[in-house]
């Protein structure tokens, strides 16, 4: 029997902002493992507003919204959580510090 690869609820931060983490097997992330214990990147995906921290990482930036972001490391994602106000809900990958908001 297969596992079921994880998924990650889309993370809503304080400022309103939010974005898909993804890390799998199947995923843009390192490692390409669907049981890491920690990811060192990950792929962000479909973010609700432009993220200058993020533009180096943009598939295909002329629909910086509508795509997804590979091998982004979990330092610049905690980065832009902690510029956002923190967390206050969904969920990521082991390795993302889900700083929480105020």
């Amino acid at each position: 029997m297969r596992r079921k690869r994880p998924f990650y609820e889309r993370l809503v931060c304080k400022s309103g902002f939010s974005m898909s983490i993804q890390a799998s097997e199947y995923s843009y992330c390192y490692p390409r493992s669907d049981t890491a214990e920690s990811y060192e990147s990950v792929e962000v995906g479909f973010p609700n507003q432009i993220e200058p921290l993020l533009d180096k990482y943009c598939e295909d930036e002329r629909d910086p919204t509508g795509t997804v972001y590979p091998y982004v490391p979990v330092w610049v994602v905690t980065t832009v959580i902690a510029k956002h106000g923190g967390v206050v809900s969904g969920t990521a990958p082991p390795g993302v510090l889900m700083l929480e908001g105020d």
